[in-house]
């Protein structure tokens, strides 16, 4: 079959689909000129290297169709722009509302959540080892009241939520699901994500709690409580963007992310789920960094990936199965304290390779972000560049508007090469987290790293204000600052909890919570009962802190 007539066989079938369930924005994309913007642009049959049909069908293809090189939706934005994030969250439960409610307002079409450490890694905010952290780099949740207070007027059944939560990710969902409950929403109607991801902690992050085993677990049982209970919700976010952070390549960044994926595959299976029944709950986290053409390539070359990967390794059956659906943030190791208001630029380039590339979702980083948590003023002008690159650049009018570049074409198959040849290398080793128990993915990445900070000391590679351009400056941002008194606040609540709550349900409840993680029960419904009945995070976490034990690094 030809290129044209496939093309005609997907706009009477894929595209007419699609087109019945989500209208396109305009009747007609036309540039500033009048020129019409094609809905996909083909390769010219007058092309003097034209490409052949066959390698095109099998590499490039149509979108919405596999292998999903050109996007996983057949009119991607000309139906419906990203999901535009701001990643948000300090102080207090109060404090951070105030914020989201703002930025709603705003025109962001989707809240994401960041947790304080001690939230992070499943302690409440009166331990001791919480102290002088509280509210300061997310907000402090230990209770499903501070989670009721976090979403206060915001109804859950008309927002998308994603949670940058890990080892205690369970926890975290079952309050968002206690709290949307409260509020009358069907939760098999919420939609959103947990970045779930422990993988990436052990090798580039560090917010761990439990051995990788009960990890595993954990994460095994969110998928299987979900696909029956919450079939909207996105179980997993299985992130390269901490792995880009911590100083790996592009190249690294798809293959270990991807062969992260692989794992949480190979472990629910192990578990005896359905590679169909999840696997269109898994989805992916992506760091969109300086160079643009590389990261365009990269986001195309891993939607490819994945779908061979799920299809040909995992032989799933159905298209979404196959598909690589995506979160973007900008590259938060890029952003400079010197000459801070350069850093829109780069976050700017950076989100227009993540839309190129053809992002479900996107965040963008505040100019202040390298100094201290982000004021309102910066955090508008970041959602404003989006609200820009999607309402006047024009690229969002016409689906991949960069395929068939020659360069976009060759650096595509060449990070897909390198990033193949990793996942084979892990594959050797027994997996990825055979790999990680070795050292391999973290000593790849120190070594990145090593060769990427050279580069910028010798000024084989320029940063504008740091090693080149330098000026002498005072600063003049407005700073934003975490009362210290919050600590006491959070405290005096929990104190209050402890007092009025059943104790002698709570006890009954941990309980069970310790019989079950001995066992093999899936413990999601027993999380959202003790969460229900005022349990906070650090109790439940500790309590599996008593049967499992705590990870410790190990030196390589």
């Amino acid at each position: 079959m030809t290129l044209n007539e496939q093309y005609n066989k997907w706009k009477e079938s894929t595209l007419k689909k699609s087109l019945d369930k989500f209208k396109e924005r305009k009747e007609r994309f036309e540039t500033s000129a009048g020129i019409e913007v094609p809905r996909v642009a083909l390769p010219g049959r007058d092309d003097p290297a034209p490409t052949s049909d066959e390698s095109y069908l099998n590499n490039i293809g149509f979108p919405g169709e596999y292998p999903y090189t050109r996007g996983v939706q057949p009119t991607m934005y000309r139906s419906r722009f990203w999901t535009m994030r701001q990643y948000a969250g300090f102080s207090t439960a109060e404090e951070s509302n105030k914020r989201y409610r703002y930025l709603l307002q705003q025109g962001q079409t989707g809240l994401s959540v960041a947790f304080d450490l001690p939230t992070q890694i499943g302690y409440d905010a009166d331990d001791p080892i919480a102290q002088g952290e509280v509210g300061k780099v997310g907000v402090s949740i230990s209770s499903i009241h501070d989670m009721m207070q976090l979403y206060d007027q915001i109804p859950l059944d008309k927002v998308s939520t994603s949670m940058t939560i890990n080892a205690p990710a369970g926890v975290l969902l079952a309050m968002y699901i206690a709290v949307a409950k409260r509020q009358g929403a069907d939760m098999r109607g919420l939609r959103g994500t947990i970045q779930n991801d422990i993988l990436k902690e052990y090798v580039a992050r560090g917010t761990y709690i439990f051995p990788p085993a009960p990890s595993m677990r954990l994460i095994t049982d969110i998928f299987s409580f979900c696909a029956k209970e919450v079939p909207y919700w996105n179980t997993i976010s299985i992130s390269g963007y901490h792995i880009r952070e911590a100083g790996s390549t592009a190249v690294q960044e798809v293959a270990f992310t991807l062969a992260n994926g692989i794992a949480y595959v190979e472990a629910a299976l192990k578990a005896g789920l359905d590679i169909d029944s999840f696997a269109g709950q898994l989805s992916f986290f992506f760091n969109a960094h300086n160079n643009l053409l590389e990261e365009v390539a990269k986001f195309r070359a891993a939607r490819r990936m994945w779908a061979r990967i799920m299809r040909e390794r995992f032989k799933a059956q159905k298209p979404a199965s196959w598909q690589l659906r995506f979160h973007t943030q900008t590259a938060g190791s890029t952003l400079t304290a010197q000459q801070p208001e350069n850093n829109v630029v780069r976050v700017t380039l950076q989100a227009l390779s993540a839309v190129l590339g053809g992002t479900q979702s996107l965040h963008t980083n505040s100019m202040d972000e390298a100094l201290w948590l982000p004021t309102e003023k910066s955090v508008r002008v970041a959602l404003r560049t989006q609200q820009i690159i999607a309402y006047e650049s024009g690229v969002a009018d016409s689906v991949d508007p960069l395929a068939g570049s020659y360069l976009i074409e060759q650096l595509t198959d060449e990070i897909e090469k390198g990033a193949l040849k990793y996942i084979a290398k892990i594959d050797e080793m027994g997996g990825a987290l055979q790999s990680i128990e070795r050292g391999f993915m973290q000593n790849e990445i120190q070594n990145a790293a090593y060769a990427a900070q050279q580069a910028i000391e010798k000024k084989e590679e320029i940063v504008v204000g740091v090693n080149a351009f330098e000026v002498k400056e005072e600063r003049s941002l407005e700073r934003l600052v975490v009362d210290p008194a919050i600590e006491l606040g959070q405290k005096a609540k929990l104190k209050a909890l402890r007092e009025t709550r059943d104790q002698r349900l709570v006890d009954e409840l941990l309980g069970k919570l310790v019989d079950a993680a001995k066992g093999t029960e899936n413990l999601m419904p027993l999380f959202i009962g003790c969460v229900e009945n005022d349990i906070t995070l650090g109790e439940i976490c500790n309590t599996l802190r008593g049967v499992w034990g705590e990870y410790v690094a190990q030196g390589f």
